[in-house]
């Protein structure tokens, strides 16, 4: 093989001595090979083996070097002839790109222009490899530089746009396109899959501003080249894209090689591609007017954009430029001017009509591509916002559903991409109300009733299905994580609000449920012989509604809800009462087997508060030996001792110097600054070395001296100050949501349990959500709005304010007292969610959309920490097709409730108030990486969302993640800060 080798390059590198142009009498052997392979096959099948690379690449290093100087020598020297000669001249040496007719001869000028693509190919090839690309730099005869690889690369790129193009080629028509263009653009995107190739040859910052510099002249007005085409745009917008879909290539495009000069001296990649794009859909810019591919050209750029601002860091960054305003007008204009193609209709001949490329399908497709490049902004929670405001958040999810109906058009990287579109749009209120009117919810129902009742059509009778092994079976796995990602509780609020369920005296066996509401009829609250008749899988199909019901109700709001309106305990109680039978007179013992052994796990889950020390759930699985169900269960409440974690309950501290010396800070000196940096950084110290001090009456009474004189100091305040005179009597014949009533029983059975709370905190706890209902009520303004969430007051419970009331140990008029001045700082737009509830702070278009700071700016930021600072936590969200933003909007609601203990969840409020509203952030990172191996595992056994949703923070503890975040803030405090503070005239 070797011999072979070395004899076929020996022959390649006999070289006559002759001018650039090919004489007609002597040629040498590499022509008659670019005569025979012109794509330089034969050199790819050579270096594909590792065997035959080495010993190729060993002899063009060694002794045929000139092979590779002479490759290189052919694309300089027709670089140097598109520049110096006019297109018409030089358009021979590419005539194959749209000459159909077929000669029995070449000219020198074709027989050149084949070498050329044999050399360009023959180098793309090489630069693969790292042995390849060691072979550089190359010295060329009559240069004095030699030739590096970002000297080939930006050789390349302006091959692209130099070279003559044939625009009338329908690329459809001819099997291969040979023009310099095309063949240069092929070898990019080679180069660019190959991602050490692409980091060491691609991604700097030379070879992007080569890629950029005819965009730069256009937007200058200077023509970018002599011949310049618009398909040469699409190519350069093809490998920028390619640029922009990797990591390494993202940071170049956002922040440059220098990623501390500023945007005025260098504009980076970013800011280029975004001002050319803006510029093309308002029409700014006048190249190639009444060009036919002009909407391919800007299809293209934006979707460069759309790899960028579809994660939060290249949002960032484009935030500036309100593309999702421009797109939105552009679609706006389009589908006003685009009638739809009808649907075909019987005996019509549809096929031709539609494969015919009318002005009107251009269009179509044209509107379809804008409203793509809109729905992906809802990739990030910001983005999502911005989309919102659009208004297109319905016909964007409609046609996202529509090509996730058409499986086999949808590659399996877009549907990756569209799974977690779908988690951040249904984590919003007007997304699930969204995804409901574009019919993805019932599709998805039908085929969960599908795969749970019916069985596979396509399944001959001869070949029974298999009876399930586990609890869920594999084909209705799919479905079950779908319906767990879609149930947030804006979209369970949104979707099952004051609707009663149809409850009717009989279910035919066709009726198949369509909506969240059916499956909560059918599947979950089976409380009818006639539900459960319809059933053909009982046991199956309820062992199903049992775990989708345990998922949703980690939700404390959504628990809440579901019980204020479904009475969900009792009718779980029952099932236990009825599944029982008698053993001797007057006692029954309960029947074990799976669904009373999923209800009890259910019923014990939704009715004990507490953190991973703190609740005992039993589990779900039967155990070996005589007693396989050791765990008691119950028809009846209260809920027996063995599920309460004893030792659990809190104690009150004594104060000791750490404590006695941060209270200490409280007394108020000249300088406010210094005090309120002494504060910090006391606590911090305490938190540090004392943690477990920092709790009871010494933690309210920290807090309330803390934000007290905090008010005083002007600089700290961000809402204004609002007169509240309201007594006792003006609110008590105030009404309160059963959500909160519910909320409000479960909050004080907690704080009882923890020893905080005496009888008759019910009354007290009322009182304050009632203050606070009418407190917040004077800083709202009217929305009109469909959604129920902006209906009335804030549809969950007040979790923030009921964490509070235990702190302060059940003081009402101390909670009060705190709030009113809470309620000034920034800090509270994030702890306290219901604070900006309709709130007359926020702008018009952000109310009007119903999402919170906590989820637009919160969310966002931990979403884009996260990638930054655990990279692997982030890539196994993605590979799981969900959103972090979601669980920790969740943990953030209900204040860590059911997922952390007592003492953290006091812990990770004292931090947020003392440290400030980024510590939030923070802390949901520091939770992300303390989870990252059982993240890491359960993406691997794909039950992600289920495990966050349902397990409690394990191990957890705000106090040994205290220098971790203290890094964090000095990375990113100034950004966050910023931001979070603008949350008021947010009009981006």
């Amino acid at each position: 093989m070797e011999e072979i080798v070395e004899s076929t390059l020996s022959l390649l590198s006999v070289k006559h001595e002759q001018s650039h142009l090919a004489s007609q009498k002597i040629l040498d052997p590499i022509y008659f090979f670019a005569l025979v392979d012109t794509k330089a096959v034969w050199f790819k099948k050579w270096m594909h083996a590792y065997y035959s690379r080495t010993a190729v690449l060993r002899l063009l290093e060694k002794k045929y070097k000139c092979l590779i100087t002479t490759a290189v020598q052919q694309c300089v020297q027709y670089l140097e002839l598109c520049e110096t000669m006019k297109a018409d001249e030089i358009l021979g040496h590419s005539k194959h790109c749209g000459n159909k007719q077929k000669n029995f001869y070449y000219s020198g000028q074709e027989l050149q222009y084949i070498y050329f693509i044999h050399s360009l190919c023959l180098l793309g090839r090489l630069l693969i490899y790292t042995q390849g690309r060691k072979l550089f730099p190359i010295k060329l005869k009559n240069r004095k530089d030699s030739v590096s690889l970002t000297n080939l690369l930006v050789l390349f790129t302006q091959l692209i746009y130099y070279s003559p193009s044939c625009r009338k080629m329908a690329p459809v028509v001819y099997s291969e396109n040979y023009s310099p263009a095309s063949m240069v653009t092929d070898v990019l995107r080679m180069l660019c899959d190959q991602k050490e190739c692409a980091v060491e040859c691609l991604y700097n910052s030379t070879v992007t501003e080569a890629l950029l510099q005819p965009i730069q002249n256009l937007m200058k007005g200077t023509a970018a080249a002599p011949d310049f085409s618009e398909i040469a745009l699409i190519h350069i917008a093809d490998i920028l894209a390619r640029i922009a879909s990797v990591e390494e290539g993202l940071i170049l495009l956002l922040y440059g090689e220098n990623m501390n000069s500023s945007e005025e001296e260098s504009p980076t990649g970013a800011h280029i591609i975004a001002k050319f794009s803006k510029k093309l859909l308002e029409d700014a810019i006048s190249i190639f007017p009444g060009s036919e591919t002009l909407p391919v050209v800007k299809g293209a750029f934006i979707s460069v954009c759309r790899q960028i601002y579809s994660t939060c860091e290249g949002l960032q960054v484009l935030l500036p430029y309100g593309l999702h305003d421009s797109i939105a007008k552009a679609w706006k204009k389009t589908s006003l001017l685009s009638e739809r193609i009808p649907t075909p209709v019987e005996g019509s001949d549809s096929v031709s009509s539609v494969s015919q490329e009318s002005p009107n399908s251009v269009a179509v497709a044209w509107e379809d591509n804008l409203l793509d490049d809109l729905l992906n902004f809802a990739a990030t929670p910001k983005g999502l916002l911005l989309l919102q405001r659009t208004g297109a958040i319905s016909d964007c999810v409609t046609f996202m559903f529509s090509q996730y109906a058409k499986q086999p058009q949808v590659n399996r990287q877009k549907k990756f991409g569209y799974e977690v579109l779908v988690v951040q749009v249904a984590s919003t209120a007007a997304g699930a109300v969204a995804l409901q009117n574009s019919g993805f919810i019932s599709a998805l129902i039908t085929e969960l009733w599908a795969n749970l009742e019916c069985g596979r059509d396509d399944v001959r009778l001869t070949h029974p299905r298999a009876t399930p092994v586990d609890p869920i079976d594999r084909s209705c796995q799919k479905s079950f994580l779908a319906l767990v990602n879609l149930l947030s509780f804006p979209a369970v609020y949104e979707l099952t609000a004051n609707q009663e369920l149809p409850n009717k005296a009989e279910y035919s066996l066709r009726e198949v449920p369509t909506c969240i509401i059916d499956i909560l009829d059918r599947l979950i609250v089976l409380n009818s012989e006639a539900k459960i008749r319809s059933l053909l899988n009982y046991e199956q199909s309820h062992t199903f509604g049992l775990r989708l019901l345990s998922v949703v109700c980690c939700d404390l709001d959504a628990l809440l809800l579901l019980e204020a309106q479904y009475q969900v305990s009792s009718m779980l109680l029952h099932a236990q009462e009825e599944n029982t039978f008698e053993t001797s007179e007057n006692h029954r013992s309960f029947i074990i087997d799976g669904l009373s052994v999923e209800r009890n796990h259910v019923l014990v889950r939704i009715n004990l508060i507490g953190g991973p020390l703190e609740r005992i759930l039993p589990p779900r699985m039967l155990e070996k030996g005589d007693d396989p169900y050791p765990w008691p269960m119950f028809s009846s409440y209260p809920l027996p001792h063995a599920y309460l974690s004893e030792g659990a309950q809190s104690a009150d501290v004594k104060q000791d110097n750490d404590i006695g010396n941060l209270l200490s800070c409280f007394k108020m000196s000249d300088k406010q600054t210094e005090w309120i940096e002494n504060c910090r950084k006391q606590f911090c110290k305490t938190m540090k070395s004392k943690p477990d001090v920092v709790r009871g009456s010494v933690l309210g009474e920290l807090l309330e001296k803390f934000v007290l004189l905090l008010t005083e100091n002007p600089s700290e305040c961000y809402f204004p100050s609002v007169e509240y005179t309201a007594t006792d009597a003006n609110v008590k014949n105030e009404s309160l949501s059963s959500v909160q009533q519910l909320g409000i029983k479960m909050t004080v059975r907690y704080g009882k349990f923890l020893n905080l709370l005496k009888d008759g905190a019910e009354n007290d706890l009322a009182l304050v959500l009632k203050h606070c209902e009418k407190f917040l009520k004077q800083q709202q303004s009217p929305v009109k709005s469909s959604l129920l969430c902006l209906q009335g007051n804030y549809a969950g419970h007040d979790w923030f304010v009921s964490s509070l009331f235990i702190i302060m140990l059940g003081d009402k008029e101390k909670t009060l007292h705190f709030l009113q001045h809470f309620s000034r700082l920034l800090t509270s737009a994030f702890l306290w969610v219901p604070r900006l509830h309709m709130s007359r702070y926020l702008p018009v278009d952000t109310l009007e959309t119903g999402i919170r700071p906590v989820y637009f700016c919160s969310a966002y930021y931990i979403e884009m920490l996260l990638k930054a600072e655990v990279p692997l936590v982030f890539s196994a969200f993605h590979m799981s097709g969900f959103a972090p933003s979601q669980i920790c909007l969740q943990w953030i609601t209900q204040c860590f409730w059911n997922y952390l203990d007592w003492i953290e969840i006091c812990h990770y409020i004292a931090t947020c108030v003392v440290l400030g509203p980024d510590y939030q952030v923070y802390i949901c990172i520091a939770i992300l990486k303390h989870l990252q191996r059982d993240i890491l595992h359960h993406t691997q056994t794909q039950d992600l969302q289920v495990f966050l949703k349902e397990e409690a923070l394990h191990g957890f503890r705000v106090s040994n993640y205290f220098e971790y975040m203290e890094t964090l803030e000095q990375n990113y405090r100034p950004v966050l800060l910023r931001d979070m503070r603008s949350v008021r005239g947010q009009s981006t």
